[in-house]
């Protein structure tokens, strides 16, 4: 979700006001992704890199973040949105991990969507952390790709089908790192803020139109293949 900072600049404003403008866009993509039938959904809120940022600004957005979910995580509930954080919480303040908990407990037992937002995360750090569980728990076994991935963030989900970063920069940025290997890859221009249904109906239509052959020749990829995460 990139390009809060940059709407916020151009408009002479600063740089709080494009988070609060992307809170709004989050909210339209979440209403946008249950209309299409999507299931999964995993956002890139606060990489483990984003603490680097101004001491000022990761305040704000920590308290941007504590608002956020005391406003909007009952109404999630009542839309039978299924929220799940994934990341690191040791960093976070005792008042933002409770509200991280009790958001999880009071949704645990929704089905309509898996809301997944990333906190404190970082793609790397999933995969080591997945291989220090597969220490302890196989300590005389070799890693497999499939023992690895039963101990990633997101392990008991589909893996994703489509990612989509905003604002036009095209690199992962650490995010998901294993489990986009065979995702369709789509970077657009909107700026977050002003990302809305219109944009995700042009993601959706595009990625209709990738052939996903997952090393296979085109004869033997499924012929029709339906989203289930982005």
């Amino acid at each position: 979700m990139d390009g809060n900072g940059r709407w916020a600049a151009r408009r002479g404003l600063p740089r709080t006001a494009g988070h609060q403008a992307g809170q709004k866009a989050l909210r339209r993509t979440i209403e946008s992704i249950h209309q299409h039938g999507i299931r999964h959904l995993t956002v890139f809120a606060f990489s483990s890199e984003n603490w680097q940022r101004p001491q000022v600004e990761v305040s704000k957005l920590m308290e941007l973040l504590k608002k956020g979910l005391q406003k909007h995580i009952p109404e999630l509930h009542k839309n039978n949105v299924r929220v799940r954080f994934i990341g690191r919480r040791d960093h976070f303040s005792q008042e933002l991990s409770s509200l991280l908990v009790n958001a999880e407990h009071l949704t645990r037992n929704n089905q309509a969507l898996n809301f997944n937002v990333a906190l404190d995360y970082g793609g790397q750090w999933d995969i080591c952390q997945a291989v220090e569980a597969l220490k302890i728990q196989f300590p005389d076994q070799p890693i497999t790709p499939e023992r690895l991935q039963q101990h990633l963030c997101l392990q008991d989900q589909p893996l994703p089908d489509l990612l989509i970063r905003t604002g036009g920069e095209q690199r992962l940025s650490n995010f998901l790192l294993w489990q986009l290997a065979y995702a369709e890859l789509i970077f657009s221009q909107t700026l977050w803020p002003d990302f809305d249904a219109a944009d995700i109906n042009k993601a959706l239509q595009e990625f209709a139109q990738r052939e996903r052959r997952f090393g296979m020749v085109n004869e033997q990829a499924p012929a029709t293949v339906q989203i289930a995460s982005a």
